[in-house]
């Protein structure tokens, strides 16, 4: 097959991989984002696809845009049978979304309708889904609004992040395509399937504001997004007065064993207060329940477990320290 390959981050990568290991699926071209600057020093970065495509040495191309028409013209001679996408971040033209034969195809990671958008992961995790997964979908002009023609579904467990979760998705997504692919090429695909467009549920791109920690908001919620956005936007908080990143945390929702919380799991403090603060556990108050706080970094610091940060900053809080 003549295939073409958009993608930019590293959940992109192992479906690459995959086709490259099948050496009538190596992709003619590998379309990715511009180089982008990067770190302290600003440097320019390119993108994990791209270092592994130039390692494959794969033609790579990585327009501003593909409404340039130059890059439609290189696609046009290519005439590609097939491209695929995944997590590319650029706009498919409707030019392009009907060039090749058996289309476009989006490997989504999410069962779609369900959190369409460019952080289904993120979403999943901090609306408390028990399930989520791996869509292929055959795109069309509306954002993730196109037919499916396979899902596989995988349980999110208590203790995953955004990072473990992104892992196991990228595999699935690889293992998907390539599925799809054996059963196009043994003309057994079939047509896909019409998503139900009254489900539908979007999960935007994510900022670092939008992190921030609502102490108002309940202890199972804050717990949720800080998993969901690790590793990145990152929930951060203010503590003694620095912006604080909370990496690791439970939710806490029986007695706290502190004054006030002799009704069960009302602590009777107001939200963001510091219930308790002992060599391994800093508990802070939420609308409804409280945080256990494991792992944080202060701004300019290192990750470091409560007792180091205890440590350091334990003489500037309001209470003792056990």
């Amino acid at each position: 097959m003549k295939i073409v390959y958009a993608g930019t981050p590293e959940f992109a990568v192992p479906a690459l991989k995959a086709l490259c290991q099948r050496d009538a699926l190596r992709p003619l071209l590998v379309l990715t984002q511009p180089d982008r600057p990067a770190g302290r020093g600003r440097h320019l970065q390119c993108s994990p696809v791209k270092l592994y495509a130039q390692n494959e040495q794969l033609p790579v191309a990585q327009p501003q845009s593909l409404a340039e028409a130059p890059i439609q013209a290189q696609l046009q001679a290519l005439a590609p049978d097939l491209i695929i996408v995944a997590a590319y971040g650029l706009l498919l033209p409707k030019a392009i979304l009907q060039l090749p034969q058996h289309g476009c195809w989006n490997i989504h990671a999410s069962l779609l309708p369900r959190w369409r958008g460019a952080a289904p992961i993120q979403y999943a995790l901090a609306s408390g889904d028990r399930h989520t997964g791996i869509s292929i979908m055959r795109m069309e002009a509306g954002l993730d609004t196109g037919p499916v023609y396979l899902q596989r579904r995988i349980a999110i467990s208590a203790s995953d992040t955004s990072a473990s979760l992104h892992d196991r998705l990228a595999e699935l997504g690889a293992d998907c395509l390539l599925q799809c692919i054996d059963a196009l090429l043994q003309d057994k695909l079939g047509v896909p399937t019409p998503q139900h467009q009254d489900q539908a549920s979007h999960a935007p791109r994510l900022t670092k504001s939008a992190a921030q920690i609502d102490w108002q908001e309940s202890a199972e919620t804050i717990a949720r997004k800080i998993r969901a956005y690790n590793p990145w936007p990152a929930a951060w908080t203010q503590l003694l007065g620095k912006r604080t990143v909370i990496w690791a945390a439970t939710a806490v929702t029986d007695s706290f064993g502190v004054p006030g919380s002799e009704h069960g799991s009302e602590h009777g403090s107001g939200p963001g207060s510091i219930l308790e603060a002992h060599h391994d556990r800093l508990l802070i108050a939420c609308g409804s329940g409280a945080l256990a706080v494991r792992l944080l970094q202060p701004a300019g610091s290192r990750v470091m477990p409560v007792s180091d940060w205890l440590n350091a900053y334990g003489r500037h809080l309001a209470i003792p320290v056990n």
